[in-house]
């Protein structure tokens, strides 16, 4: 099956909300690859990387997040190449 690579940005309120962690426990049921990480202004970025359909999967996932969050808006960037950054496993950045 082929990869995909996503970058995804997360809008809202979730920061303080377990968004990281509820991000890393869907993406490990997934097999996804990847990190994510608070941004200084209050959003969240993820890296996603694995099958087409279960990074569209995990990017449905985001959209909801955990209940105490606010998702206000998604954005995603798909890398021209998921080979040229491998990653291994989905680790949660500080």
């Amino acid at each position: 099956m082929d990869k995909i690579q996503k970058q995804v940005r997360i809008k809202g309120r979730v920061q303080g909300v377990g968004f990281r962690y509820f991000t890393q426990k869907h993406a490990r049921s997934l097999g996804i690859n990847g990190w994510v990480k608070n941004l200084s202004n209050g959003d969240v970025e993820a890296l996603l990387e694995g099958t087409v359909n279960d990074v569209n999967k995990m990017v449905s996932h985001l959209s909801s997040g955990p209940a105490a969050a606010r998702v206000d808006d998604i954005s995603e960037v798909e890398r021209d190449d998921p080979t040229g950054t491998p990653v291994h496993g989905f680790t949660v950045k500080r």
